[in-house]
């Protein structure tokens, strides 16, 4: 890090109302023939991300588009910024159109040196409560920060940006698995829907010229959330109490990607398989509810 003399850890705080806004836009994206939650409504598993969207000032982005680091998150300086995974415990489900207490706080700070160079793996604790206090959620997430790469061939096309939209990102191929499709347009409307501006995810010059990959990279929350939605389409009555989840290795837009389940007794283990095998898993334990 740079100055991490200069730097601590500080709890930021806020009441917000879990918009129905950005939880419409998610529905609309996966298109996946279950209705969009309403206000009222229990927000599905893992769909906080999309309905508490925090969009920070112009003025403090940075190069890749995600605000300036040194201030809530620290001055880590490797350009390369992944989500690596974590793990979210529900108490209870928030309902959309709820305000909500959100407390969040830096909790490690982890730097190492690897095969592939320098890394930073920064942990961050979140709780979501009600204005009455009761807890709602609990959650850890690792961000994953890493030098930059030499520019890759392209993992598909870079005319991939011309072609037809894939519609619904959801495609049944047989009872445990379901294909899972992206396009350009696909990421951008989660990157509105979410508040995320960083540049790998729309920019394929930025992408693969200064970061390096091959082409434009799948959002890790995206992938997380195309998995819970399997559950919801599978077992709707399902309850969720826990979910583990952990990203191994990218997906490019336009690359193939399977969406697999595993269901035991009280957990579901949730696969998504690239070209290149495992990206993304979640582990979910359910509760006795619905299980």
């Amino acid at each position: 890090m740079s100055a991490p003399e200069a730097w601590e850890p500080y709890a930021a705080t806020s009441e917000e109302v879990l918009e129905p806004g950005p939880v419409a836009a998610l529905a609309a994206l996966f298109d996946n023939g279950l209705p969009a939650p309403g206000e009222g409504d229990d927000l599905p598993p893992l769909w906080h991300w999309v309905a508490l969207p925090r969009w920070p000032v112009s003025s403090r982005l940075g190069l890749d588009g995600h605000p300036v680091r040194g201030g809530f998150l620290p001055p880590v300086d490797l350009p390369r910024r992944m989500f690596a995974g974590g793990e979210v415990v529900v108490h209870r489900a928030p309902k959309v159109g709820e305000t909500v207490r959100r407390k969040s706080i830096v909790d490690s700070v982890t730097e190492k040196s690897g095969r592939s160079g320098k890394l930073a793996i920064v942990r961050v604790r979140t709780e979501l409560s009600g204005v009455d206090g009761t807890l709602y959620v609990e959650e850890r997430q690792d961000m994953l920060y890493r030098e930059a790469g030499p520019p890759a061939a392209p993992a598909v096309p870079e005319t991939a940006a011309a072609l037809e939209p894939v519609g619904s990102p959801f495609r049944r191929t047989d009872g445990q698995s379901w294909e899972f499709v992206t396009d350009p347009t696909l990421l951008m409307r989660f990157s509105a829907a979410t508040a995320n501006a960083h540049r790998i995810h729309y920019d394929w010059p930025y992408a693969t010229r200064v970061e390096g990959y091959p082409g434009l990279v799948v959002h890790g929350p995206l992938m997380s959330l195309a998995l819970a939605e399997v559950l919801r389409l599978d077992s709707p009555a399902s309850r969720v109490r826990r979910i583990s989840h952990r990203s191994q290795a990218p997906l490019f837009c336009g690359q193939p990607a399977q969406l697999r389940a595993s269901p035991g007794a009280r957990s579901v283990t949730l696969d998504l398989l690239g070209p290149s095998g495992l990206s993304t898993s979640l582990a979910v334990e359910l509760s006795g509810e619905g299980a």
